[in-house]
């Protein structure tokens, strides 16, 4: 029979720093932001299991591209309505919103790389003619 350690559910800024391998910068400018709530023990912060899973949390929603107010107003949403129906019709809304502008930024990329291409296309074609003038 195996024992499973218990879970932790106190952490210190570098335990958190570690595990997420971001700066204990960083989780202090969250902390700034509102978004993390330690306790404080003198100097020391002591952050809960909630302030990790927030932690992740921003991390996950910054990679998926929302902004620090998105990530808080839906914070803040769950803080006051813990059924979660209005943090999940928001966050439908954020995911609706972010796909919109991921699909906008998609077909810029897919004209520039168009108009790229032919630019590329001209200098190879110019070039071509130069070096075919000066060997001919």
């Amino acid at each position: 029979m195996s024992i499973r350690p218990t879970p932790q559910t106190t952490y210190s800024i570098s335990d958190l720093s570690r595990e997420f391998d971001i700066t204990t910068r960083s989780i202090r400018f969250y902390e700034d932001q509102g978004l993390l709530k330690p306790k404080r023990r003198g100097q020391t912060r002591i952050y809960s299991l909630k302030d990790r899973v927030r932690l992740k949390l921003i991390l996950r929603g910054k990679r998926l591209g929302f902004s620090l107010g998105e990530t808080r107003r839906l914070f803040e949403l769950y803080d006051a309505d813990k059924s979660s129906v209005s943090q999940l019709s928001t966050m439908l809304q954020l995911i609706e919103d972010k796909k919109t502008s991921l699909q906008q930024q998609m077909d810029d990329i897919k004209i520039v790389l168009m108009e790229l291409m032919a630019a590329e296309t001209q200098c190879r074609e110019a070039l071509a003619e130069i070096t075919t003038e000066k060997t001919g």
